[in-house]
C-alpha cells in the first residue's frame, strides 16, 4: 500500500499526494417559532451558517457529514432548537453550526440562544419589562429581538444568517417584527440565500393584519390575525436552516424550523466517488459540487 504517494524510476522515490482545498457550507436546522398561548410567539432562530474554503484534502481521509433537524413544535409552547450540522475531519477540522434558538411562547419569556437567536414572544403580563431575544453564536449568525409588551403584545422575529432581528416597539399598536435576513452563497455556480430567521407573531388586540415576514433565505411568516383568529405560524424551509415563525394568539402553534444542509465544493481534477449517503452531485465549471441533505460520507 503506498498511502497515495507515487514511485519514479529504480530507486522508488516517493512523491507525496498534492493535496488541495475544498470549499464547504454547513448551516445547522433552524429552530422552531413560539406558540400563541395567550399572546403572540416569537419566531425561531435560524441554524447556524459556517463556510469557507481552507478545508484541506488528503488521501484517504474520510470525511463524516451530519445534517441537522429543524426544530419542533409543542403545541402554544415554546419552538425546540433546531440540531447541529456537522462537517467530521478525523485530523481535528471538525465544523460545527449550532442549531437555531427557539421561538419562545407568548407568556412573557425569552427566546432561546443558537446558531441564530430566536425570537421573544409578547409579554403575558402586560408588564414592563421586556423580553429578550436570543443570542446568537460568535461567527456563525444574529439574535433574535425583542418581544412586546403593556399594548403592544407582539411577538419578535428570530435572527438570521445575515441579520439580527429587529425588536418590537412598545406602545400602542405595537408590531411583529420580521425575521433577520439570511446569507446569499454561490458554492453550488448560482446564488442562494438560505438561513433566515422566522417572522414574529403579530397581535390581535389592536387588529393588526399584517403579516410579519420570515427573513429572505427560508424563515417561515409568523401568525397575523385572521377575521378575529389567530394564524399559525408557517414552516422554515427544508434544507435551509430557516427558523419557522410565530405561533399567533389565541392558542395557534409556531412553525417548524427548517432542515439544515452541508455542502462541499471539490477540484474535478481530484474528485472521488467514495461517497455514502444520497448527496445531490453536479459540476460546476472545474468543481464537484455535493449537496447533503442527509447523512453520508465523501473520502477522498
Amino acid at each position: 500500500m503506498n498511502f497515495g504517494y507515487t514511485t519514479v524510476g529504480f530507486g522508488k522515490t516517493a512523491v507525496p499526494p498534492v493535496l488541495y482545498n475544498i470549499e464547504y457550507l454547513v448551516i445547522a436546522g433552524g429552530g422552531g417559532g413560539g406558540g400563541g398561548a395567550g399572546y403572540a410567539g416569537g419566531g425561531g432562530g435560524a441554524g447556524g451558517y459556517l463556510t469557507a474554503t481552507g478545508f484541506k484534502q488528503s488521501f484517504g481521509r474520510e470525511y463524516i457529514i451530519t445534517v441537522g433537524a429543524g426544530g419542533g413544535i409543542n403545541g402554544t409552547s415554546h419552538g425546540d432548537y433546531g440540531s447541529d450540522s456537522v462537517l467530521f475531519d478525523p485530523a481535528g477540522n471538525t465544523i460545527t453550526s449550532d442549531g437555531g434558538g427557539r421561538g419562545s411562547l407568548g407568556q412573557g419569556t425569552d427566546g432561546g440562544d443558537g446558531g441564530s437567536g430566536g425570537g421573544a414572544g409578547a409579554n403575558r403580563n402586560q408588564g414592563v419589562n421586556t423580553n429578550n431575544g436570543g443570542s446568537a453564536t460568535a461567527g456563525q449568525g444574529n439574535d433574535g429581538g425583542d418581544g412586546g409588551y403593556a399594548t403592544s403584545t407582539c411577538g419578535a422575529g428570530g435572527g438570521g444568517a445575515g441579520a439580527a432581528a429587529g425588536d418590537v416597539t412598545p406602545g400602542t399598536e405595537g408590531i411583529a417584527t420580521v425575521g433577520g435576513a439570511g446569507l446569499a452563497s454561490s458554492i453550488t455556480g448560482s446564488s442562494v440565500t438560505r438561513a433566515g430567521g422566522g417572522g414574529g407573531a403579530a397581535s390581535y388586540n389592536f387588529g393588526q393584519d399584517t403579516i410579519a415576514a420570515g427573513g429572505s433565505g427560508g424563515g417561515g411568516d409568523g401568525g397575523a390575525r385572521e377575521g378575529g383568529n389567530s394564524g399559525e405560524g408557517e414552516d422554515g424551509s427544508a434544507n435551509t436552516g430557516g427558523g419557522g415563525g410565530g405561533g399567533g394568539p389565541t392558542n395557534n402553534t409556531g412553525g417548524v424550523g427548517g432542515s439544515g444542509v452541508v455542502i462541499l465544493k471539490v477540484p474535478s481534477a481530484s474528485y472521488s466517488t467514495k461517497i455514502t449517503g444520497s448527496p445531490n452531485v453536479a459540476t460546476s465549471g472545474a468543481y464537484h459540487i455535493l449537496t447533503y441533505t442527509g447523512s453520508g460520507t465523501y473520502t477522498a
